[in-house]
């Protein structure tokens, strides 16, 4: 039952779609909006439409009680490669107390981002001809079956599946654990 009124408090908080708002990050491309993330998605995959494609995403959090949040999401271009997109959230006067409240939000956002996402690439998806295979279900959480965030399993894992996408949790959660990781 706390998790449910954390996650509504977070919900209450975050009553813009942060994740829309300033600008992502892509080591070739650079600075792009939100709708400039999805047509370069779709560039991608129709640049070679023969292959399988998995669109993920993930956060992390750095340490500390005013945490920024590193939001990712990675496309895979199953057994050739793959992009990211990254951006940094930082929330002004929110203080985070403790690590749940963190891991908390890291799932809030990328739920906030996948469902969006989703919306948007199936939307385009269907202006386009050509048939390719993608998927895209899974968000990635930065917690584990040991340590600190063991005990969250149940609750991350129930959040994201009422999201409607499964959770991958480490050492199979890389969009979180390493690329996220990466700028946190």
């Amino acid at each position: 039952m706390d998790f449910f009124i954390d996650f509504f408090i977070l919900l209450l908080y975050n009553k813009k779609m942060i994740v829309k708002e300033d600008v992502f990050y892509n080591l070739t491309k650079g600075r792009l909006t939100f709708e400039e993330v999805v047509k370069e998605i779709l560039d991608f995959i129709q640049e070679n439409p023969n292959f399988s494609y998995e669109v993920i995403v993930g956060c992390d959090s750095s340490s500390g009680k005013s945490p920024s949040f590193p939001l990712v999401i990675v496309v895979l271009r199953k057994g050739n490669g793959g992009r990211f997109f990254f951006k940094k959230i930082h929330f002004k006067n929110r203080v985070f107390h403790h690590l749940r409240e963190r891991i908390l939000q890291e799932v809030f956002l990328s739920c906030e981002l996948a469902l969006l996402l989703r919306e948007n690439l199936e939307k385009e998806i269907k202006k386009i001809n050509h048939p390719f295979s993608w998927e895209f279900k899974y968000i990635h959480t930065d917690i584990s079956e040991t340590g600190l965030t063991k005990d969250m399993i149940r609750e991350v894992v129930a959040l994201i599946k009422s999201n409607g996408f499964e959770a991958k949790i480490k050492p199979e959660s890389f969009a979180a654990s390493v690329v996220a990781d990466r700028y946190s």
